[in-house]
């Protein structure tokens, strides 16, 4: 069986581990730092901050600016759950929108039907490592900064909505001459297994806010907040007779851990000379192939308007004139061949919980025309010549059996 996306560890990373766990100091600690600078290095963001998920930094931005029950989140219909989950946590209300039909990101002008006064945060998210139309999206929060209503101090700095960026899929992706990450006020990434650059879990918040904030000083806040509320870290404790902390908020615990971080920064290292070009690689040659077929709707994986180039994280491929069922069909057939695909996403309104909320579907045509069409092929580093022959064969053979019976 070819799977859908093995993690890729080398055996750097795995000495490097090895060293952690002889370090006597596995926790956060000096490595985990050290990732969140190379990260603000790498990205151009303006400070970082490493957590244990990219869930957990979505909420705890969320929860910085002061998103609480009244309020309104924007986000995309078509994402994974974890985008609108965190908005429920906060007690504030989803408010989803549809996507558009080329890229799969979140429609401008959906967007700007849905702002209302108890709008506080645009969600954008980067589908598949392609990103959204950020420069849209800044001009429209402009053009709608007399319907902000100012609920907390971070909000009376920041006098609009503000942009949260669920880059969980773009890192490495570039848009206008910079890179994911810097694109947005807050971006957060996802080191989940299945991603591009992982941890194992784990994630990371970096920072753009502009003036009047202090980018170090909003993280030195975020570091307190998500350990406990404690305002002292256990490598600052560390220091000579500097053991005594307080507990300044009721804080939560979603720290990332030095045997996490190294594993990163290994595979940073060496990401945009091996990891992004495999994946570059991979993805054109499925294209090249499925653009001969009548059926393929093939990714977009470039823009030159915008120069946006994807991160290549997903090949969501698209079968012209097919229901669902039609999709589950060939989806199955292509299991049979031993080869792993996926569907991204089960659109999150379409889901038992938001559905049960009243959300319906028919609200977000495209996104249901998206989903219902979708297939995501293998994509992972050590994918070879040989394993993207037999995904092709299988994928074409099931595609065009469905279509002829």
């Amino acid at each position: 069986m070819i799977p859908f996306s093995p993690p890729h560890i080398s055996q750097k990373a795995i000495d490097e581990v090895v060293k952690v766990l002889k370090s006597g100091w596995i926790t956060t600690g000096p490595r985990t730092k050290a990732f969140e600078k190379e990260i603000t290095a790498y990205c151009g963001s303006r400070s970082t901050l490493c957590l244990n998920s990219a869930t957990a930094g979505l909420e705890i931005i969320l929860r910085w600016f002061g998103v609480k029950e009244g309020d309104e989140v924007i986000l995309p219909a078509y994402t994974y759950s974890a985008t609108a989950n965190v908005v429920i946590h906060c007690g504030a209300k989803p408010v989803f929108v549809d996507v558009n039909s080329d890229d799969f990101n979140i429609n401008i002008q959906a967007i700007e039907k849905a702002i209302t006064s108890k709008t506080k945060v645009i969600m954008p998210v980067d589908f598949s490592g392609f990103p959204c139309d950020y420069d849209a999206i800044k001009k429209l929060v402009e053009k709608c900064k007399d319907k902000f209503v100012v609920n907390s101090e971070e909000q009376r700095q920041l006098n609009r909505i503000l942009i949260l960026s669920d880059s969980a899929h773009s890192f490495g992706a570039c848009y206008n001459g910079k890179r994911a990450g810097s694109l947005a006020d807050v971006s957060v990434f996802s080191f989940h297994a299945v991603k591009n650059l992982t941890t194992g879990e784990g994630g990371a918040v970096t920072l753009n806010l502009p003036e009047p904030f202090d980018n170090n000083t909003v993280y030195n806040g975020l570091c307190v907040k998500t350990l406990h509320g404690q305002n002292k870290d256990a490598l600052a404790k560390t220091k000579k007779g500097n053991w005594k902390y307080d507990i300044v908020e009721a804080g939560y615990k979603c720290n990332m851990t030095d045997i996490m971080a190294v594993i990163g920064q290994v595979g940073l290292e060496d990401y945009d000379t091996k990891m992004l070009p495999k994946r570059k690689v991979v993805c054109e040659k499925y294209s090249e192939v499925l653009s001969s077929y009548s059926w393929a709707q093939t990714p977009i994986f470039k823009n030159n308007e915008h120069s946006i180039e994807s991160s290549y994280h997903l090949y969501p491929l698209r079968i012209k004139g097919i229901t669902a069922e039609q999709r589950d069909a060939i989806i199955q057939g292509i299991f049979d061949k031993d080869v792993s695909v996926n569907v991204h996403f089960i659109p999150v309104p379409q889901t038992s919980y938001y559905a049960n909320l009243g959300y319906d579907m028919v609200d977000y045509p495209v996104t249901v025309d998206n989903f219902s069409r979708e297939i995501s092929l293998p994509v992972f580093y050590d994918l070879t010549d040989e394993m993207i022959e037999t995904v092709l064969n299988a994928v074409i053979d099931s595609v065009e059996k469905i279509l002829n019976d």
